[in-house]
């Protein structure tokens, strides 16, 4: 693999930042250079946050620009569509059907728009929808999306399994361990 350009996009409070730690950690582990960064925009409140991890033999620099992300994990509906034009001719977005209202709309200053996923899928064929939210109550725990997405990802990215496991262990707390990793299971057998 020369370079692979990944972003991470979701609602703060959803585990954007610890599935990019576990990216990042799965490709260093790889032997890959690596380069990260994020971005919150007043993420307690449930605001935007992107997390930008880009690895391959040689990385030098953590930014992705408009129509280079070959593949963009939208953790939420909006938050897939406000980012979609990062992604790049040819690639690949994984969307969480999961929607959160922003404050405009818990408000009543906006509304929640309409057919997001049909709207992106009208415009852009390589896109993977899944419930993860669904996936995460039948694990036991609604704070496991984020694994559950990261299962979905792993599957897409030629990487082995068992490393991404590796780093799941080491990552995760020990008292959650075994939640997770059954979340990260069925993201991979979706």
């Amino acid at each position: 693999m020369e370079k692979l350009n990944i972003m991470i996009v979701g609602v703060g409070g959803q585990g954007t930042l610890l599935a990019s730690k576990v990216l990042g950690n799965v490709a260093l582990k790889m032997g890959y250079d690596v380069k990260a960064s994020e971005v919150h925009g007043m993420a307690q409140r449930g605001g935007s946050v992107v997390t930008y991890v880009k690895f391959g033999k040689k990385v030098y620099s953590p930014l992705i620009e408009k129509g280079e992300a070959d593949l963009i994990l939208g953790f939420e509906q909006l938050e897939s569509l406000r980012w979609i034009e990062y992604l790049k001719e040819g690639g690949r977005m994984l969307i969480n059907e999961q929607k959160i209202n922003p404050m405009p709309v818990i408000i009543g200053k906006a509304k929640y728009p309409e057919n997001i996923i049909e709207k992106i899928k009208d415009n852009y064929s390589n896109i993977i929808t899944i419930d993860a939210l669904k996936i995460a109550r039948e694990c036991g725990n609604i704070k496991t999306v984020n694994i559950v997405l990261l299962g979905l990802m792993a599957k897409s990215i030629d990487i082995n399994k068992d490393v991404w496991i590796e780093v799941i262990k080491e990552t995760v707390p020990q008292k959650l361990l075994e939640i997770n990793l059954k979340a990260f299971e069925m993201g991979y057998n979706y």
